[in-house]
């Protein structure tokens, strides 16, 4: 760890406004998969505009509830974002921290910019896609920060012992695969959602990631179970897998099998498809948490033995 990281001071404010930004984005995943369930994505027409109007709100009804309140939700997600980068900067000594926040800010412009685009060029599959990937993807980095920001963290950093990555398998690595995977299935299942692509890719890539994710979980815990937040994050990653291979059996009977002649989504299917694109966002976030874990407490065999030589010598 760096000297930045040796003098960082755990800020309970700061700390809570990190959880905040990470709780409304993850309900701001839950409104844009409403409006793609609800069919509702050009319900508003104009962008950055709504109906003419950047301030006014229009009659919240129909397809119109979904995607304006998915608007005024970003907007918001995106004023916190705002302030998270400047407080991080102030506040916060380790410089990789602070680089963060402004890479956390970036994410929000151009999820903002790929969701000004999705109304412009009439919802485009590959950008839809884009945009989904994106906001998944700043989703588990708001979790992230809200773990950086927590007293276990920062106060552990000093005492901590890395325990050696040693044996035939790497897991530092086996745990970034899991991040792979689910972006693949991500990938897969968004472009499936929008209609850029068939269901067969998003099929085989559950199986896939299913088996990448089982793979490292139950490493985690057979080699690193000791290691209480590795064991956290492969318990948790199993019990999610479980949840999103059921929801995306639902997802598919309900809208593909039952509702394939349905004039406009029913409940079934709205209900069944957003909660399994919530879960999968709880589930690429805490892959994200296995392998920065795993990078956090775990070092290469050979690397650990010669510092420990260093610091002898």
């Amino acid at each position: 760890m760096s000297s930045s990281t040796q003098t960082a001071q755990y800020n309970p404010a700061y700390h809570r406004f990190t959880l905040i930004l990470a709780i409304c984005t993850f309900l701001l995943i839950i409104a844009g998969a409403l409006v793609t369930s609800n069919d509702a994505g050009l319900a508003v027409p104009d962008w950055p505009t709504s109906f003419g109007s950047l301030y006014r709100i229009p009659p919240m009804v129909g397809g119109i509830k979904y995607e304006h309140g998915h608007r005024m939700i970003a907007e918001f997600v995106g004023l916190l974002t705002i302030i998270l980068a400047v407080w991080t900067q102030r506040k916060d000594a380790r410089s990789w921290m602070r680089k963060l926040g402004w890479f956390m800010l970036l994410l929000v412009i151009i999820q903002g910019t790929l969701g000004g685009l999705t109304v412009k060029m009439r919802l485009p599959w590959y950008i839809s896609t884009a945009h989904a990937m994106v906001a998944q993807t700043f989703f588990s980095l708001t979790i992230l920060m809200t773990v950086f920001a927590s007293r276990r963290w920062i106060e552990t950093t000093r005492t901590l012992t890395r325990q050696p990555d040693s044996g035939s398998l790497n897991f530092r690595n086996l745990a970034l695969l899991t991040v792979l995977a689910v972006y693949m299935q991500l990938f897969f299942g968004a472009g499936f959602r929008h209609g850029g692509l068939h269901f067969l890719p998003h099929l085989i890539g559950a199986c896939i990631a299913t088996l990448i994710l089982v793979w490292a979980s139950f490493t985690g815990l057979l080699r690193f179970g000791a290691i209480k937040p590795i064991r956290g994050a492969s318990i948790a990653i199993l019990g999610l897998l479980v949840i999103q291979l059921l929801l995306g059996v639902a997802a598919y009977m309900t809208r593909v099998v039952w509702g394939k002649d349905a004039v406009q989504p029913r409940p079934s299917m709205v209900a069944t498809t957003v909660a399994h694109v919530a879960v999968g966002a709880l589930l690429l976030a805490h892959c994200f948490m296995l392998a920065v874990q795993a990078y956090r407490n775990l070092a290469p065999a050979a690397g650990l033995a010669a510092d420990q030589k260093a610091v002898v010598a």
